[in-house]
């Protein structure tokens, strides 16, 4: 506005340099002319003067002497005088340029104060702020409680427990869970078998197949897999199963003597064991529903691919697509120059895919 302001007094002093006589009169005219226009927008009501009306007034008052100012505007002197003085000063007035007080805080590191809040319920602002200092953002712990305190999170001692998806992530390393699952071979014989799976690393056990699951066959099945577990049974604290009369009190002894605790799920309730019902579908999906079984032996033989290829090679989305065998993710390789091989299972029925060495 005071550039404006400027250039508009300017150009109206040209005139007053070129026709010197002329110049005062056309000035006059061109206030009274102004003034009828205000007057005319204002004919009802009390006149108004808005910023361009003053704005104008004050531009033209350096052509006519001041003398004559009394005569010609419709203000007094003092009036246009302060309009003057307030175009001035709004020139030189920095105040609304310029921020008092700290910057404010990066969105950034708002959002990265929040996650780690988030992520670590048992940790305080003291705690996030030096979290920060070693992730190089040096930021006061003052600025980090404010963060907390206008997102509405407790402080650490207070804050809200685990969720249930927290507390069974945390829990799932010591877990396996064990379930029955049928084959119908393609004569109409019903076979079963038997299924364990360790919630933490989804890794799959399928110790045996038979037509006459019995309590003291399923105790077998119980001592194998404590055989083959060896040490790993050292992480493990809980055996999840239904209440299936095929187990009886010798199979959970014998988990008893590993000193792991028996869970049963209650009556019908086939989602409290929930993970071994989805790997027992996806053996149903993948293979079972697409081979006709013609025997026990031939059970083993699919069964047993198939539990190969789920632990060594199958990716899992818990696993961040990481098979349950695999500690690592393997070297990326150039497409363009490797080609990946097909390594056919069951006959083409499951692919698998690998560079060549």
């Amino acid at each position: 506005m005071s550039l404006l302001y400027k250039v508009a007094r300017k150009l109206l002093t040209l005139p007053s340099v070129l026709l010197r006589g002329d110049a005062t009169k056309d000035a006059e005219l061109l206030v009274l002319r102004h003034e009828n226009a205000v007057l005319r927008r204002h004919l009802a009501s009390p006149v108004r003067y808005e910023p361009a009306d003053r704005f104008w007034f004050a531009a033209l008052s350096g052509l006519i002497p001041r003398h004559c100012w009394r005569d010609v505007f419709p203000v007094t002197p003092g009036t246009l005088l302060g309009w003057h003085r307030r175009f001035i000063a709004a020139k030189w007035d920095y105040s609304a340029r310029r921020r008092t007080g700290r910057p404010p805080t990066a969105a950034a590191i708002k959002n990265l104060v929040l996650r780690l809040a988030r992520e670590n319920p048992r940790w305080g602002h003291r705690r996030i702020q030096g979290e920060l200092a070693r992730l190089g953002n040096q930021i006061a712990a003052s600025t980090v409680w404010e963060i907390l305190h206008a997102a509405g999170v407790e402080p650490a001692p207070r804050r809200s427990g685990p969720t249930w998806r927290e507390f069974l992530t945390a829990q799932a390393e010591g877990i396996i869970a064990a379930d029955f699952f049928h084959i119908d071979t393609a004569l109409g014989r019903r076979l079963y078998a038997l299924a364990f799976l360790e919630h933490g690393s989804r890794r799959l056990h399928i110790t045996g197949v038979t037509a006459n699951p019995t309590r003291d066959w399923t105790v077998q099945q119980a001592r194998n897999l404590a055989a083959d577990l060896g040490l790993r049974t050292d992480s493990l604290r809980f055996l999840l199963r239904d209440r299936d009369g095929k187990y009886g009190e010798a199979f959970d002894a014998v988990f008893e003597a590993e000193e792991l605790h028996v869970i049963k799920s209650a009556p019908r309730a086939p989602r409290m064991n929930a993970h071994c019902e989805r790997v027992i579908g996806s053996i149903r999906r993948e293979v079972l529903d697409h081979v006709l079984v013609m025997g026990e032996a031939h059970a083993r033989q699919v069964l047993a691919a198939y539990q190969s290829h789920y632990n060594e090679h199958r990716p899992h989305q818990a696993r961040s697509q990481l098979p349950p065998d695999a500690q690592e993710r393997p070297a990326a390789m150039d497409i363009d120059t490797h080609r990946p091989l097909r390594i056919r299972i069951l006959g083409g029925l499951i692919n698998e895919y690998r560079f060549a060495a």
